[in-house]
């Protein structure tokens, strides 16, 4: 079961980004922060709302330095198809990954067997590989961008400032707490 601090597992899958098929492999994930957004499928109703979102918060993912994965059970030919068709999808830059055969949504522990797809998964990995957030949805609950991007900033924020930690609600400059004896039952 993947689990904070889990480590990505090893994988190789053709993808679509920006016109182009290429391949991804787990080694073109390290060095950076990533997010791994599973999907159900292409051509369907929660999931443009989804990725477009995500499309439409690029720049503040890009200025965190933040590598978004889409990720779903069909073929990067059917994600050129989606992204030539669709306005939303159509305006989706990140790497758009395809996995038929759902070797990295069950690396995930994302993957329904009898639906043949993943969960709505959301993964947030740091530049060593390791996960260090994780939100999974029922099918019908989309997910938001902006929640995601104050995820990604409390996560970086304590991966540079060891010793503080984000409280709930916490957003870029507000305040941080710092685990003390002294703190003990007065929060």
């Amino acid at each position: 079961m993947v689990r904070i601090n889990s480590t990505l597992a090893p994988f190789s899958t053709d993808a679509f980004r920006d016109g182009k098929f290429l391949t991804v492999t787990d080694s073109d994930v390290r060095g950076k922060w990533s997010v791994f957004f599973f999907y159900p499928a292409d051509f369907t109703f929660v999931c443009p709302t989804e990725l477009e979102d995500l499309a439409d918060h690029q720049a503040e993912f890009d200025k965190l330095g933040v590598e978004i994965y889409g990720v779903s059970t069909d073929k990067h030919f059917t994600h050129k198809a989606w992204h030539d068709t669709s306005p939303a999808i159509g305006k989706i830059k990140y790497t758009m990954l395809g996995d038929p055969t759902a070797a990295i949504s069950k690396s995930f522990d994302v993957y329904i067997e009898e639906a043949g797809m993943a969960d709505r998964g959301t993964f947030l990995l740091d530049p060593e590989g390791k996960v260090q957030y994780i939100e999974i949805t029922s099918g019908g609950v989309g997910r938001s961008a902006t929640e995601l991007l104050d995820k990604v900033r409390a996560a970086q924020y304590v991966a540079a400032n060891p010793g503080e930690v984000c409280p709930a609600k916490w957003k870029e400059g507000s305040t941080t707490l710092k685990p003390s004896l002294d703190l003990i039952g007065k929060i």
